[in-house]
């Protein structure tokens, strides 16, 4: 870990600070941190910024109740901005919205960003506003047995190419695999949060039992 007496705040005792989502890796906003307020935000692990328009710190969620709880914080090559991963209590933004970042300002056509959350929003999408063709609003109208069932033959599907050591199989058959468990999710309301805390709490026991082992 470097001394935070090693980072170089520019003439106004500031540095940037890049908020990201722990989970979705979604950059949430842009602020800024001066001395004391990186040292806030180490010892009560939750973001604080400098509020350059108030002139006065800014501890995020005191108002809002959106804190944002630090997992880490890393300096770039220059050591003159940061990048601050949180796991957020509420949206970003003052508007409501997820991240700041909401306004498109151009897209490569031929390039397509994809995430899990974008997946899972379009999943949820098709569950509210059924749309007539679709297979995912056929599997929510079929209900829950028949997304089971699915999630079934998905699992055999991934043993059976996983068994003859296809690769490329397996990839295809772990793909409908997740997709099938994401609409499971969905219909019974499993966000990835969720599974994020989960693997989470099992990551820390399986450290412990590690531990434990090694000391016999």
């Amino acid at each position: 870990m470097i001394d935070i007496k090693n980072l170089k705040f520019d003439k106004d005792g500031l540095i940037p600070a890049i908020v990201v989502d722990a989970i979705s890796k979604k950059v949430l906003t842009l602020a800024y941190m001066n001395e004391q307020s990186l040292k806030i935000t180490m010892e009560k692990k939750l973001a604080c910024f400098w509020s350059r328009s108030r002139g006065e710190l800014w501890l995020k969620g005191e108002t809002s109740g959106n804190y944002q709880h630090v997992v880490s914080i890393t300096a770039d090559c220059d050591m003159d901005a940061l990048t601050v991963v949180v796991e957020p209590d509420g949206p970003a933004c003052h508007t409501g919205e997820e991240s700041c970042f909401f306004n498109p300002v151009w897209q490569n056509e031929e390039k397509h960003e994809f995430s899990l959350q974008g997946l899972i929003k379009l999943i949820e999408g098709r569950k509210t506003e059924k749309k007539e063709g679709s297979y995912t609003t056929y599997l929510f109208e079929k209900g829950i047995d028949k997304i089971l069932k699915k999630v079934g033959e998905e699992c055999t599907e991934v043993i059976i190419a996983g068994k003859a050591d296809d690769k490329k199989e397996t990839i295809y058959e772990i793909a409908d695999l997740t997709y099938h468990t994401l609409v499971l999710m969905i219909q019974m309301g499993i966000s990835l949060e969720d599974i994020h805390r989960e693997l989470a709490s099992r990551h820390v026991i399986d450290h412990k039992v590690k531990q434990e082992k090694m000391t016999k």
